[in-house]
């Protein structure tokens, strides 16, 4: 006999029955058994009365298409797998394109140069505040000639994607790049990068600024208006949620203060004469995996969706510039210095929320990463980790395999609405610029940083291996150290560079760089102009400091 199809208000009566009746067996030993990371609420059992039926609004059934929340394409990872990037850059640049040209030949698609500090503040590595930091966490890029070095042997065309960190210097990786790139024989529209700069989220968790927030916000633009009129293809920024987790955050301040600052980009943008479509669809959000995997699967699919119908909502967007690409990488914080290859397990987690959310682009983690820089040993399991992701465990079959389930659209239908209340309360302060100068952001990431660390600290919150089930330090097998003569050749390549330019042309090049800044026209011409006439970086950025001050915190 056919079984008469149950009524909404049946069954949720009958849940509320069953969640009575089961009461005592339901309840978490914990608080944080009964909430995510995030503390979002977490039921004991989830059904369909807990959550509208799945893929009922706005065509949300079905990936590629409007709202894009089950994914941008309408096969995901059928038609084309996700980018497999690993972050590399350490001693110099000819040591850099060893590495890199290592993981292409293992079977890596794209790559992303690792900048060591001073390049990414505008220093140059002779000068006396970058002393012991060349190349120490990134390769040193001290003008095109580096650049050149670092992508010799490279096949740029047939490189899927190219990243860089570049933030304060985004609009002068575009330049080094891009000549660099012609003086290899390639044209620029040959190829593509895809470039961090996101300066904005410098000023709340990397740290690395130069320039007061609305100069450096105009510099950052620079890119988004010269690639949106010159090198389409190119990806001009990433709104960055990640750091802003790895300094502490939750799941819906990573989402809703990486949101808030790329409507600002948007808003400087478009305030140039662009249109939206211009631009929309080469925009992407740089967002974390963390641990909790459902969490973090609804995560992905509550940026795709909310920023479609905010894109439509706030500037008429045509669904191509609504549809958000991710670029993800695995959080680096909850990887752990004691029993280091426990982050193997780990890392290999968080990839596995990232695919399951349908990211485009993805950065693993090396296990060795809490310690040092990564070794090749690490750098190369790293990579194995997606490639036995993609090609062993069959998640890449289907589209958005999760959807449906009680628990993770709950968990969607959650976060859009907290990160929705926060985004409302950003707007109402002016938005990120405002709230990012009242130092209101940096001091939500504050007070949620500490509540999570004091989580740890007090053992509610498990790390294993290190609040519980500790043993004593297990030893690296493979220790990367950089040799302090690098930074000494380095100082002497960029005297010689300076001894046989030309440097009347490299002064001619700078005052019309000052100027440009000064009336307010787009910098990244000129920067070429400057690069071409081999121009170091720690000369650029001083030019360009002239004219528009230093942000001290």
């Amino acid at each position: 006999m056919m079984q008469m199809p149950i009524s909404e208000s049946d069954l949720a009566a009958r849940a509320r029955q069953w969640r009575t009746d089961n009461a005592q067996r339901l309840t978490a030993p914990s608080d944080a058994d009964a909430s995510t990371l995030s503390r979002l609420p977490v039921e004991a059992v989830y059904t369909a009365a807990d959550t509208p039926v799945p893929g009922t609004q706005d065509g949300d059934q079905f990936p590629g298409a409007f709202p894009y929340t089950r994914g941008i394409l309408p096969g995901m990872y059928r038609e084309q797998l996700w980018v497999m990037g690993q972050y590399s850059g350490h001693g110099s640049a000819r040591q850099t394109n060893a590495r890199i040209r290592s993981l292409l030949a293992g079977g890596q698609r794209g790559f992303s140069v690792a900048l060591d500090l001073p390049t990414q503040m505008g220093l140059d590595s002779d000068d006396p505040r970058a002393k012991g930091e060349v190349g120490r966490v990134g390769v040193p890029i001290d003008s095109v000639a580096d650049m050149v070095e670092l992508l010799d042997g490279i096949a740029l065309d047939q490189v899927r994607q190219i990243r860089t960190t570049a933030n304060a210097i985004g609009p002068l990786a575009v330049a080094l790049f891009a000549v660099a790139a012609e003086r290899l024989g390639y044209r620029p529209d040959q190829f593509k990068v895809m470039l961090q700069n996101d300066i904005l989220k410098e000023y709340v968790a990397r740290g690395t600024y130069i320039f007061p927030p609305r100069k450096g916000l105009r510099f950052s633009v620079d890119v988004i208006e010269y690639c949106a009129r010159n090198l389409p293809r190119w990806e001009p920024i990433e709104f960055c949620g990640y750091h802003i987790r790895d300094s502490g955050s939750d799941a819906v301040q990573e989402l809703a203060i990486a949101m808030a600052n790329g409507f600002t980009y948007i808003e400087e943008a478009l305030g140039r004469g662009l249109s939206i479509d211009d631009f929309g669809g080469s925009l992407y959000m740089f967002l974390s995996a963390h641990l909790d995997i459902f969490e973090e699967v609804a995560k992905f699919r509550t940026a795709r969706g909310l920023w479609a119908r905010l894109m439509r909502e706030r500037y008429n967007a045509a669904d191509e510039a609504c549809r958000l690409n991710i670029f993800c990488y695995t959080l680096g914080s909850p990887q752990t210095a004691q029993e280091p290859l426990n982050n193997i397990v780990r890392i290999a987690y968080q990839a596995l929320a990232a695919i399951l959310g349908g990211v485009q682009t993805l950065a693993t983690s090396a296990y060795d990463e809490a310690i040092q820089l990564p070794s090749d040993e690490a750098a190369r399991v790293s990579l194995r980790t997606q490639q036995i992701l993609a090609h062993e465990t069959g998640v890449v079959k289907t589209a958005d395999p999760l959807a449906g389930s009680y628990y993770l659209e709950a968990l969607t239908a959650e976060l859009t609405g907290r990160v929705t209340e926060m985004l409302d309360e950003i707007d109402a302060m002016g938005g990120s610029l405002r709230a990012l100068e009242t130092g209101w952001i940096g001091k939500v990431i504050d007070d949620e940083s500490y509540r999570q660390q004091t989580a740890v600290d007090s053992g509610e919150r498990v790390v294993v291996g290190v609040n519980r089930y500790a043993s004593e330090q297990a030893e690296l097998r493979h220790r990367l150290t950089t040799d302090p003569r690098l930074e000494i050749e380095q100082v002497q390549r960029l005297s010689r560079l300076r001894e046989h330019r030309d440097n009347d042309h490299v002064h001619a090049a700078l005052a019309e760089l000052r100027r440009a800044a000064a009336d307010g026209e787009n910098t990244v011409p000129h920067l070429m102009e400057a690069v071409r006439r081999e121009a170091t970086v720690g000369e650029i950025c001083s030019a360009l400091r002239e004219v528009w001050g230093v942000y001290v915190a």
